[in-house]
């Protein structure tokens, strides 16, 4: 039990290894339950996190209670017997710029938050009755079981949940590893009640028997001094019982001998094919100081010439490949290679496998080469010295988990950084990668038909197969490809890491060049003060995406230069490096970052293969067959996603739909990229931004020399666009009193959820409405989380958000249910935003005060990292909009606004009855809904009518006219997409026009 008393410091600072960067002060402490808390003070920090581990998880669930553990998670936001409103703490925390979430692993779960700095001890109190005294009341524990269901039924149509429960209950069914997590309906609700249990009492009996203090690790992260903060924790959290309750131990392996050396087949809901290899293995964790599984996975993972990837990508039969520890513990582990194949790779399924057994067979002929575990050891030593600062909550996350897994000195650097070349621990893991103890699984719809057996909580199908003593002979015993080599030393490793004079000494981008074909943005650093640089080029092409095939085209050709560089470049990736080639709305974007040393140097050769472009036919092909199977596999994304591209689509005056780029797609062959490659560089403005420890002169050099390879390259003479050319990005523009909706069936009929975007458009960037459409999102997002999910349990995805296209300003309600169809949902939207309105009216002058300052306060958070700061520029450069004193800016018209002139927004712009509200609901019907589908598409267009159930019309659906109830009047309804387009009139845009004029 906790009682009075200080905390006893176990560690101080100079024990725990952290990045010499790191100017942070950390201390490790145990209160007198038991409890170990790692305390760090940031006196730099905006914001304060906390994150509480538990040494319980799933694998503690009781047989027929499978999810009780999750399901705790969910309860303890509820309510506290010291806090009994119930999720008081989000309000709390929303109210105050932060955020809170937690998860379920197998052996523990983890809980955390984030807040303004100035606001962490009352967080913490209520944080830390999550601990002491939850009410877990009946009432609430009934209605979060559907809460967990729809989280469960989101994840029924992803493959990722669906596989990895595969493998889950293809092992020893008495070792826990077995168990289905994430519980459902049946086994929290229906199940036990038909067994007399009484879920509720289970969930209490768990808590009191494993919410110890001696089982908890926290984390806290503040502004304060370790001492004082220390001192915040003992007084918050040493009231917290400890029962002397022991860590449950899972001892055993999940695999026994019949559980290896099988083929699983299985139909997974995505189009393409993927083999996963296997392998029960000594857990990294047991030795950590040397990390045999890096250094194995860094190897099988290799890309560059000689690895396994790069040979199987030279026979047409990979399009990708990883290697790496996955589902270990303190027990037990798994090796797992894993292979995307092509439609020719899968039918060379075995020889594949054959090929990734050779190259272990070199590693282990070559033996373990000390100088490439020194190169593994340089590069994670490196990337820990110079790490960037993360989001505090990120950060106290991860380090809660790390102390249940090292000791007090590892807990920051946990596995980062192996210390000691160990050959024969790295031997004795090879020597676990055989034949004969690989667990394959093979995910394809090629086997549809072709399986026996159907999984039980995700409903896959597949079918086990042993794999024969001959074939793993072969595996065994097969003849060395010549192609198969340890990769060569790395060239790419930075050894510069002076940090450059910061000239001129500016706090935002300025114009360094520009000509009528390019403009640099530049940015010295001189906030981070880290060797670490960011390039970013948007390649403004206009023949790229006139027409659909262009489009295919363009996405094509920016792939392929990926294809192309990646033996190169993956050297640079794994030296810190990182580089992206991507289509965008108006042409191709090439990006860098990381370590200035060399970084011009890669972006000189991604340059390179641009202007010196050529089409190989074979990879053309592999990649087409891979850009279809991505659009094809559009029909299985989460109805909420589906509603937020359709808005897009209905929104952005030139954007082609996906089912055009699948209609055009099989008729492109390799002849029509070589005809159009000339013709997308044919035209181009080049928008570059520069930003890090690089000089004026470098950034300057780096751009005029791409524009003279452009201008001047072997295969194309790039000229600058036409004044008439020049990008726009138009936005739809809804006049006052617009009320649309587009209602869609779901394009996965096998997924029950339907989803609904509601989207209030504000309009252009405009400094007095951003604030207060800031104002309102915040005020209301908490209300409706807790409305419309916590009370009304409409589905587990719910949430209300400020959008931003193109520097055009909204707001909108995302939800996905099987609870109710996009109509019912829109409606509870509407009866929410009623009340909403009716409260925002009674909201106190001090309560709006403290809106307004939680706005200010998260405006004006510090980023963190030369990365984050690059974004917001650049994202103001891509928009056009070049705000970049935003913040500032933003909150001086904050300090000006009032509780009048938000009320006065909403009326305007929200609000049901304004004549002014501009509307937009995306509707995406589930197949639990398909018949109030065909009743909206049966409507006549613009039809005004509503089909309000009895159960709305209690629910207060509607209006109350001369006394009696009449339904709320429908929107019109868009059955075209572009015939509404064309319908409709355009924002100006913000890019190209008159922020932006070109010389």
């Amino acid at each position: 039990m906790g009682r009075g008393g200080s905390a006893e410091v176990v560690a101080d600072a100079a024990d725990v290894l952290k990045p010499r960067t790191d100017k942070r002060d950390y201390k490790c402490v145990v209160l007198e339950n038991e409890l170990q808390a790692l305390i760090i003070s940031d006196p730099d920090t905006d914001k304060a996190a906390a994150s509480m581990v538990v040494n319980v998880g799933s694998f503690s669930d009781s047989e027929g209670l499978e999810g009780l553990a999750h399901f705790l998670e969910h309860m303890l936001f509820f309510s506290s017997e010291k806090y009994p409103e119930e999720d008081s703490y989000s309000k709390y925390l929303t109210e105050h710029g932060g955020h809170s979430n937690a998860f379920t692993a197998a052996e523990h779960t983890n809980y955390h938050f984030d807040i303004s700095a100035d606001y962490l001890e009352e967080a913490l109190d209520r944080f830390a009755q999550f601990f002491i005294c939850p009410l877990l009341s009946a009432d609430a524990t009934s209605r979060e079981i559907n809460a967990v269901h729809s989280e469960n039924s989101k994840n029924l149509t992803m493959d990722m949940w669906r596989m990895n429960q595969l493998t889950k209950m293809v092992s020893s069914k008495d070792h826990p590893f077995h168990k289905f997590g994430t519980g459902n309906l049946e086994t929290l609700d229906i199940g036990p009640k038909s067994r007399g249990i009484d879920t509720r009492d289970e969930l209490v009996k768990f808590y009191k028997t494993h919410y110890s203090a001696n089982l908890m690790r926290l984390v806290v992260y503040g502004r304060d001094s370790v001492d004082e903060l220390a001192n915040l924790v003992h007084n918050k959290f040493n009231l917290i019982k400890n029962t002397g309750k022991k860590a449950e131990k899972f001892s055993g392996q999940p695999c026994l001998p019949e559980h290896m050396q099988i083929i699983v087949k299985a139909v997974p809901v995505r189009e393409g094919h993927n083999l996963e290899m296997m392998f029960p293995i000594i857990p990294e964790i047991q030795n950590y100081i040397s990390a045999p599984s890096r250094y194995l996975g860094h190897l099988i993972g290799h890309e560059a010439e000689g690895s396994l990837f790069a040979l199987l990508k030279k026979l047409g039969w990979a399009n990708a490949l990883s290697a790496g520890e996955i589902d270990s513990s303190l027990e037990y582990g798994f090796f797992m290679i894993a292979v995307e194949l092509t439609d020719i790779g899968q039918e060379h399924m075995e020889e594949v496998a054959s090929l990734t057994f050779q190259y272990i067979r070199v590693l282990q002929q070559e033996g373990v080469a000390e100088w490439m575990f020194e190169e593994v050891r340089a590069v994670c030593e490196m990337k820990f010295q110079f790490q960037d600062k993360r989001p505090p909550i990120s950060y106290v996350t991860d380090l809660a988990g790390n102390m249940l897994l090292y000791p007090s000195r590892d807990w920051v650097a946990g596995s980062s950084l192996p210390r000691r070349f160990d050959a024969e621990i790295f031997s004795g893991l090879i020597e676990q990668l055989k034949p004969e103890r690989v667990r394959i699984f093979w995910y394809s719809k090629q086997f549809e038909g072709k399986t026996s057996e159907k999984e039980l909580w995700y409903g896959t199908d597949y079918i086990i197969e042993r794999i024969e003593d001959k074939l793993v002979q072969e595996w065994s015993t097969a003849r060395t490809h010549e192609k198969l080599h340890l990769p060569k030393p790395n060239v790419f490793i930075p050894t510069d890491f002076v940090l450059r004079d910061p000239e001129p000494k500016v706090d935002h981008p300025f114009i360094l060049r520009k000509t009528k074909m390019s403009r640099l943005w530049f940015k010295p650093d001189t906030k981070f003060r880290t060797p670490k640089a960011c390039i970013q080029m948007q390649f403004n092409c206009p023949e790229s995406h006139y027409s659909p095939e262009a489009s295919v085209l363009t996405r094509i050709f920016t792939k392929l230069l990926v294809d192309y560089l990646n033996e190169y470049a993956y050297y640079a990736q794994v030296a810190g490096l990182n580089y992206g080639i991507v289509t965008t709305a108006t042409g191709f974007q090439v990006s860098a970052s990381g370590y200035h040393h060399k970084l011009i140097a890669l972006v000189e050769k991604i340059i390179d293969k641009v202007v010196n472009f050529e089409v190989e036919e074979e990879r053309f092909s592999v990649i087409k067959e891979k850009v279809m199977k991505d659009y094809l596999n559009f029909r299985f994304q989460q109805p909420y996603q589906q509603v937020m591209y359709n808005c897009s689509i209905l929104l952005e005056h030139k954007r082609w739909h996906i089912n055009e780029f699948i209609e055009v797609l099989p008729s492109l062959e390799a002849r029509d990229l070589i005809a159009f490659y000339p013709r997308i560089l044919s035209r181009i403005f080049l928008e570059c931004f520069i930003a890090g420890n690089l000089t004026c002169t470098e950034a300057e050099g780096l751009v005029e020399q791409i524009e003279n390879s452009l201008a001047d390259g072997p295969l194309i003479k790039a000229r600058p666009p036409f004044q008439s050319q020049h990008t726009e990005q138009r936005i739809v523009k809804f006049g006052p009193g617009a009320d649309w909706y587009y209602p869609i069936a779901g394009t996965n009929p096998h997924d029950d959820n339907s989803a609904l975007q509601t989207y209030f458009q504000i309009g252009q960037d405009n400094t007095h409405m951003n604030a207060l459409l800031e104002l309102f999102v915040l005020a209301a997002k908490r209300e409706v989380f807790h409305q419309l999910r916590t009370v009304e349990q409409l589905g587990y995805v719910v949430s209300l958000m400020s959008k931003n296209d193109f520097g055009v300003r909204g707001a909108h309600f995302i939800i996905q249910s099987t609870a109710k169809d996009p109509r019912g949902l829109e409606e509870r939207v509407e009866v929410f935003l009623e009340q909403f309105e009716n409260d925002l009216q009674k909201m106190s002058d001090e309560d709006f005060k403290k809106n307004v300052y939680t706005l200010i306060q998260i405006k004006l958070e510090k980023h963190k990292n030369l990365w984050e700061e690059s974004r917001f520029f650049w994202g103001e450069i891509e928009d056009g909009t070049l705000t970049f004193d935003r913040p500032q800016v933003e909150v001086a018209a904050l300090k000006m606004v009032n509780k009048e002139d938000l009320l006065s927004f909403v009326a305007q712009n929200i609000a049901r009855d304004s004549p002014n509200r501009r509307k937009l609901s995306i509707q995406v019907y589930g197949g639990q809904h398909l018949a109030e589908f065909k009743a909206a598409k049966s409507e006549a267009p613009g039809e005004k009518t509503s089909k309000v159930t009895s159960e709305d019309a209690a629910e207060g659906v509607g209006d109350v006219v001369d006394g009696k109830f009449s339904p709320r009047a429908a929107a019109d309804r868009i059955d075209n997409i572009y015939t509404f387009k064309r319908s409709q009139q355009l924002h100006e845009s913000s890019r190209g026009g008159k922020h932006t004029a070109y010389a």
